[in-house]
């Protein structure tokens, strides 16, 4: 079984719909994969039910209603805005943290789940699990989540350390 079926059969479609996902992403303009998604294609994998993307601001509104005019639900919370599509396990999110707006702009074309996709390049993508890891708002559970994709990403590429946190650099320091 390939890693695309395995996701399709756990997602319960999820593949297909992250294809439609990021078609309807390319057709409004510049966007990135970010998040754990995108730190797996950096580094060994591990599982995960969620597509975090950016697109540029005053794209979303036109990408959400095309999302919700191919029956994708979608829903505004404070700082992203989530879509699923029916009967998907796949948990699609749109940060519209500002801070992330640079990032489709260095973003680099990598496949996943066997399509060319936008994803921030490797030291976006560790700026952005830097804040999720730095705010002390989310829940413990997701803060050592994005911990561990940082020392994931530290062991591959030791020059990332560099942009750590002083108490990160030196747990990774003493192993």
């Amino acid at each position: 079984m390939t890693a695309v079926e395995a996701y399709e059969l756990t997602t319960q479609g999820g593949s297909t719909d992250f294809a439609r996902l990021i078609r309807a992403c390319e057709s409004f303009g510049p966007y990135c994969l970010i998040d754990g998604l995108a730190v797996n294609c950096y580094v060994e994998p591990v599982y995960t039910l969620d597509a975090d993307l950016v697109v540029i601001a005053a794209k979303l509104p036109d990408l959400t209603a095309h999302l919700e005019a191919q029956s994708f639900k979608t829903e505004i919370h404070p700082h992203s805005v989530n879509a699923v599509a029916p009967g998907s396990d796949l948990r699609i999110q749109f940060t519209t943290d500002e801070r992330y707006q640079p990032f489709p702009a260095r973003s680099v074309v990598v496949s996943v789940l066997g399509i060319p996709v936008r994803v921030a390049c490797r030291e976006d993508v560790t700026q952005g699990k830097r804040w999720a890891y730095g705010d002390r708002h989310r829940r413990l559970s997701k803060r050592k989540k994005d911990e561990l994709d940082l020392i994931r990403l530290a062991e591959s590429y030791p020059e990332l350390k560099t942009m750590y946190p002083s108490e990160l650099r030196e747990q990774l320091e003493r192993g």
